[in-house]
């Protein structure tokens, strides 16, 4: 799995990021992961015609010691459609971004 990994976590930076991710982002039924939604301007043509599957997802997985951001475009309702993905690149740098801007927001210090 392509992914951006943001390790060396300590336990209050980990307390920090659940705490933020759970307030503000959809977890799933499994443990330690979030449901990040795609800005719909960064769909690509297939995405965006794929009203069905709206809302397009990147999986954010917390751990004690790492925050891992997946590259792979998901739906939730589908285990598998064709609007499904790797991240472009502006879709990879979106999420980049967004991690490292919740890193910052957090004070946490990498």
């Amino acid at each position: 799995m392509k992914q951006y990994l943001i390790d060396g976590l300590r336990l209050t930076d980990y307390q920090k990021l659940k705490a933020y991710l759970d307030k503000y982002l959809e977890s799933s039924p499994l443990g330690g992961i979030y449901w990040l939604e795609l800005d719909r301007e960064l769909l690509t043509p297939i995405q965006k015609s794929h009203e069905g599957c709206h809302p397009h997802v990147l999986a954010l997985i917390l751990e004690e010691t790492y925050l891992s951001c997946e590259f792979l475009v998901r739906i939730k309702k589908n285990i598998k459609c064709d609007c499904m993905d790797y991240a472009t690149r502006e879709q990879r740098d979106w999420i980049i971004d967004q991690a490292d801007a919740i890193i910052e927001k957090l004070g946490i210090c990498i």
